[in-house]
């Protein structure tokens, strides 16, 4: 997995793997690592031998012990590049992307695979196909972690033609691997999104959208990618905070409820996740498998904000009997004015109600303010809040509208956000990189 990178083994993969069953996850995907010499990213691409050490019983005892569990079992591969120090390059160097009298440019320590020759092609199709077999594999990661840049094949007469030929021996191989197993849930990635295009999705019903989770620049980048495709096509995950590539810490509610816009799963350390956390992801992923026909293949709508800091979007079901609405908030304003909650693609004539879906709000984004709503002084990054951080919550305003589609489509004042005041359930808390879901449904 790719939280532990590479240092994990079939013990701490089957504990995460319960931890995640008792949450409600129903697919394990098991990421970089799990072949060859592979203890970090400069050795064993190009091999898929299991690692010994890792899954000492073989991989296939180990996916029937996922799926034994009742989780369906995912793997990572890589399999058009080729790592130097490995065996398939050291039978086979002539296999890798090379220009004739030139050394060839490393990219994260690998090479490419030339996918315009047929043995390489052949290799991939034999190797990759026994390990979905041996393992029953549901999910494929299809992950390509590098651009080209030594365009060359011994196999062409013009080499003008390389960058096509690559990519028809890329669809051939494809192609030939899951034309067989079409049962098998395909997502290919290329260094996040770089191969997010109509052709890749004949092959890969999913598309990883980028490799950037935090949810504020996923606004943007999700955004972007619905003006061309399908929420059921884009990979969209909730990750630990602070994140990676930002150190942006934002809330663990808008990194779901920004994950609900497309095809949910999360990528976190379960073994850190404190009890108020597991409480709350729980609810969460009951929330989307209930409603997760509707965020994905519902009709989608990007709603016009009315403000520079807001973002709005909106599923209805196919049936039109539901839509659920995503108001975004990136950087908070004092004394914030009224907000707005732009709604479409309701029946003008049919009567809704609409409300919040509850969230908690987790006592740590109150900081110093919780000297004002106990009796005593308290240290607000002490053992005693720390403690009731890890078990308790407050929960967010929730609110409730009825009213017919021709009333609510023209929009609802939502109740006013926080303003230096205290808690209180009509109040709304959102602050930097706050969001809420609501729930319309036709009555």
């Amino acid at each position: 997995m790719g939280i532990l990178f590479f240092k994990f083994n079939e013990r701490k993969l089957l504990k995460l793997t319960r931890q995640a069953k008792d949450l409600g996850i129903e697919l394990f995907v098991l990421d970089d690592g799990w072949f060859g010499r592979r203890n970090d990213d400069n050795a064993g691409l190009g091999d898929y031998t299991v690692n010994p050490k890792k899954f000492p019983r073989g991989l296939a005892r180990f996916a029937k012990r996922i799926k034994k569990m009742g989780l369906m079992f995912g793997i990572w591969f890589e399999p058009e590049m080729i790592n130097p120090d490995s065996d398939l390059y050291r039978a086979h160097p002539e296999y890798a992307v090379k220009t004739p009298g030139k050394e060839p440019a490393l990219g994260r320590n690998q090479l490419v695979l030339d996918l315009c020759n047929p043995d390489v092609r052949d290799y991939i199709v034999e190797n990759v196909s026994k390990i979905l077999d041996e393992t029953g594999a549901d999910y494929v990661k299809w992950d390509m972690n590098r651009h080209i840049s030594d365009a060359y094949s011994s196999c062409l007469k013009n080499q003008g033609e390389f960058f096509h030929r690559y990519i028809m021996g890329l669809y051939d191989i494809l192609g030939r691997i899951f034309g067989d197993r079409p049962h098998i849930l395909v997502e290919s990635c290329s260094s996040g999104g770089n191969r997010f295009d109509p052709g890749m999705l004949c092959y890969s019903q999913q598309i990883w959208a980028s490799d950037n989770t935090d949810p504020v620049e996923r606004l943007k980048i999700q955004g972007g990618l619905y003006h061309m495709y399908p929420l059921s096509t884009i990979g969209a995950h909730v990750s630990d905070a602070p994140h990676q590539q930002t150190l942006r810490n934002t809330p663990l509610t808008t990194r779901f409820n920004v994950s609900c816009f497309g095809c949910m799963g999360y990528e976190m350390d379960l073994r850190y996740l404190s009890p108020a956390e597991r409480k709350e992801i729980k609810k969460q992923i009951a929330f989307y498998k209930k409603h997760r026909r509707t965020f994905q293949y519902g009709r989608f709508y990007r709603l016009p904000a009315g403000k520079e800091n807001k973002f709005h979007f909106q599923c209805v079901s196919e049936d039109g009997s539901e839509a659920i609405a995503g108001f975004f908030q990136t950087i908070a304003s004092p004394s914030e004015s009224f907000d707005f909650l732009p709604l479409t693609g309701l029946d003008p004539d049919a009567k809704y109600t609409v409300s919040t879906y509850p969230q908690s709000l987790f006592l740590k984004r109150f900081g110093g303010l919780v000297k004002h709503i106990v009796p005593f002084s308290v240290n607000p990054d002490g053992f005693l809040l720390r403690t009731a951080n890890r078990y308790y919550c407050l929960t967010d305003c929730v609110e409730e509208y009825t009213g017919y589609g021709d009333m609510l489509m023209s929009g609802i004042i939502l109740n006013n956000q926080f303003m230096g005041s205290h808690y209180n359930k009509n109040t709304r808390l959102l602050g930097d990189f706050g969001s809420n879901l609501y729930i319309i449904k036709k009555t």
